[in-house]
């Protein structure tokens, strides 16, 4: 085990962790809107800034991807560390003013209206919908398309992504609901990238509980599972 300290208080941690998660695992409250413990971090937004002293010498930091090390010390609500937050909120406000989550944040910090032109994009360029699609759910139907101030989330040309299966991770994992997914018997609509197909129905008491491509997907990649698995809904399993 790996020991260190986090505002004074002494933790542990397993080889491979990151500040992050250790933090967050011992009570400490650190704003952090592209981290996800089944993902692998990404730094993106940048809310989780922290000091981090390693013998003589201290770094603001992002506490996504930095390593657990024997003997750091990391403090977490430092006046720079404060003043780093506040600006990244500041900017997030200003790209995203009617994203609740980002209105909560800037309420928290006492960050008033932005110094910045303001913008009306309810996408943070967070990565969470590409990486889980990615790294999760193996299909890569969306990526980062354009560069600079042109940076989206998208599928390849911005077209309806064939790779899609609309299984609604991108949607479930999305920190300012930006996704939307709009569903009834007959099929689901991944409303962002334009992407519709038609639902399976439960052999058993015939409700409809997912799309045939999600099912034929799944029972591609999955061994071991009983035949006729993926004809039953969860209820009926």
């Amino acid at each position: 085990m790996i020991k260190f300290t986090i505002d004074g208080m002494e933790v542990e941690a397993e080889e491979g962790q990151n500040v992050l998660q250790v933090a967050l695992d011992n009570g400490f409250d650190i704003p952090h809107l592209c981290y996800h413990e089944a993902l692998e971090p990404y730094g993106a937004c940048r809310l989780c800034q922290v000091e981090i002293t390693r013998g003589n010498k201290t770094r603001l930091t992002t506490s996504c991807n930095y390593p657990v090390l024997e003997g750091i010390s990391v403090q977490t609500g430092t006046e720079k560390v404060i003043k780093a937050r506040k600006m990244v909120i500041e900017l997030l406000l200003a790209r995203s003013p009617n994203v609740p989550i980002i209105k909560e944040l800037a309420e928290e910090y006492s960050v008033g209206a932005p110094r910045f032109t303001l913008g009306d994009d309810d996408c943070i360029l967070c990565g969470m919908c590409e990486r889980v699609c990615r790294e999760i759910v193996g299909v890569e139907a969306i990526s980062f398309l354009g560069r600079g101030s042109n940076r989206k989330v998208g599928p390849p040309l911005e077209i309806n992504p064939q790779t899609c299966i609309a299984c609604g991770a991108c949607v479930y994992i999305c920190p300012t609901d930006c996704i939307k997914v709009e569903e009834n018997e007959n099929e689901r609509t991944i409303v962002r990238w334009g992407r519709t197909l038609p639902m399976k129905r439960c052999k058993v008491c015939g409700r409809s509980f997912a799309p045939w491509f999600q099912l034929d997907y799944f029972g591609k990649i999955t061994e071991g599972i009983p035949k006729g698995f993926w004809d039953k809904c969860p209820d009926c399993r």
